[in-house]
Parts: C-alpha cells; structure tokens; sequence
C-alpha cells in the first residue's frame, strides 16, 4: 500500500470540521481520482498527507511508514502538481526544473540527466531559455507538472492540472499523467473536469463534508445508483405531460423543441417510449440515448455540481 490513511479529523479554529474520521488506502500503481464539491476537505486531506497541515486525529501511512513532518526520506519520493502554478518568475524554464529537482538530487551529473528527461517528458524543449511570463497557460502548466515530477516520485500528486488550459494542452497533460503511470508512479488526482477523471482513473473516491460517501471503479459507482439511461427525443411539447406518468421516469423536461428523459436503472425504454408516442399520435424527429456519467454519479450522491 501507498498511502493509508486512518481516522482523519481535522477542525479549524473557526469551528468547520474539514475532515471527519477519514480514511482511504491507495494502491501502487493506482491512477486514484479524489473527487469532491468546494469544501468537501480534498486539499485539506492532501494537505494533511503531505505533513503540510496539522490534524487533531488519525494516522497517516506512506509507503508502509508512518508519516510525520520531519520524515524528509518519505517526502522526497512524493512529487506534488498544485492547482496553482509554483514556479520562480526570476528563472528559466531549465532553472525552474533544475532547482526544484535538486531538493531531492544532489548529485550534479543525475540531476542534469533527470532535468533533461523532465524538459523532454512535457515537450518543452523548445522553451528551455523561456522565462515563465513568456509562456502561454498550457506551455505554463507543463513546467509546473516537470517541477513536480523531474525529481521521478513514487508518488504524485495532481491537483487539478488542467485548470484554465486549452483543450490541446489537456490532452497533452492527461497522456503525459497516463504514461507516468505506465511507467510506474502511483498517482492522485483531483479534478472539477469528470470526463478526465472518468478517462485517466482506475479508482475513484467521492468526498463530501469531510467523509468519503463514495467509492470504487466507475462502473461500480454507476451501478451504486438507480439512475438509468437519458433519452432525447425531438417532439412537441405536449408530449411531457404524457411520458411523465410512467413509472419508469425519473424526470422529464422539455428543451429546444427536444424532451429530455431520465429512466430509472434496468432495461432500456426507449422502445417503450417510441411506441408511446406514436400511439398518441406524436412526430418523433431526432432521438439518441445515453448511459449515465460519471457526473450524473457525483449529482446524485452530493445534490450539487463539482463546480459549485
């Protein structure tokens, strides 16, 4: 096991319990997605791992070690990608990397060697002499993810690392996370993005006012809830009122000229309803369905949109 986390508590001095008897294993090798509404504790629970908040209760285990503040041999196999971009303004694209790796390489020879790896890793070759305010966002958060892993962590942490970046540059970054993990680094990944976590994830935790409500593959999780298919349908509106009497709606709306129907979980409906409306007389234009997301998980057990 990588990280072990037992009975967790911590309360600030304001009173807000951000984390209530908490606990979590990850595994090695493990692409584990820590999800959770703003204020559920995730960047307290991270915080806490990484010694870098004190806690009331519990025990923290990496790597089969207890964790404590002073325990700089543990620390320096965990590699750490913040949300916000940590990076001297004052250094170069190659003085960034080389500095924050030699916090854990001392030997000069190595560590040009991994700071070379680290420049190739996230393509940034080209930006080596780049200081930071000359890059655009993307180029930007791939310097911030080589700080994070030129030093090669066991463990790293990602903490919502696509932030702000255009599309091009996320699929850079989830590719580059994915290859980490081939390559064997046990990884922690938060995002507000479910289809990167529904993309990169083998395990997936849900957190909410500082417990874990949730947990498992995300077809485990999808099979947690009574949530079936949502059908599309483009008909009139007077269709509503008739498909939502059926026992097997969850919910129905009218939008765009389309119905929108939520099923409960079991067979597919869709020919049911097909055969309702046509019945009833109803021109049926475009129609599509969909299985549930990961995100129609998350609403479902919070009530509330990762976003909020």
């Amino acid at each position: 096991m990588i990280v072990e986390v037992k009975n967790l508590e911590k309360t600030y001095k304001n009173g807000l319990k951000a984390l209530n008897g908490l606990s979590l294993e990850v595994r090695e090798k493990e692409i584990y997605g820590l999800l959770g509404p703003n204020g559920s504790g995730k960047t307290t629970t991270i915080h806490c791992i990484l010694q870098l908040l004190q806690y009331d209760k519990g025990e923290i285990i990496l790597f089969d070690q207890e964790m404590k503040p002073n325990r700089l041999d543990l620390k320096a196999k965990i590699g750490l990608v913040p949300q916000n971009v940590a990076v001297f303004n004052e250094l170069t694209v190659y003085d960034n990397i080389d500095f924050f790796c030699g916090l854990y390489i001392r030997d000069k020879k190595l560590r040009k060697q991994y700071v070379e790896e680290a420049i190739s890793f996230v393509s940034l070759e080209d930006y080596r002499k780049f200081y930071p305010k000359k890059l655009s966002g993307g180029l930007l958060r791939r310097l911030n993810i080589a700080c994070g892993i030129a030093h090669k962590p066991e463990l790293i942490i990602f903490d919502e690392p696509t932030v702000a970046v255009d599309p091009q540059s996320r699929n850079k970054i989830l590719e580059g996370i994915k290859k980490l993990n081939e390559q064997g680094s046990t990884i922690i990944y938060t995002s507000h993005y479910m289809e990167e976590v529904e993309q990169i994830c083998s395990y997936i935790v849900i957190m909410d006012k500082g417990e874990i409500i949730a947990h498992g593959t995300k077809e485990k999780l999808k099979e947690e809830i009574d949530l079936g298919a949502t059908i599309v349908i483009e008909t009139k509106e007077e269709a509503l009122a008739l498909i939502e009497k059926e026992a097997y709606v969850l919910n129905v709306e009218y939008k765009d000229k389309e119905l929108i129907i939520q099923t409960i979980k079991g067979d597919s409906y869709l020919p049911k309803i097909v055969e309702l409306l046509t019945a009833h007389g109803f021109k049926i234009g475009r129609i599509y369905s969909e299985l549930p997301t990961l995100n129609d998980v998350f609403l479902k057990l919070t009530g509330k949109e990762l976003r909020d």
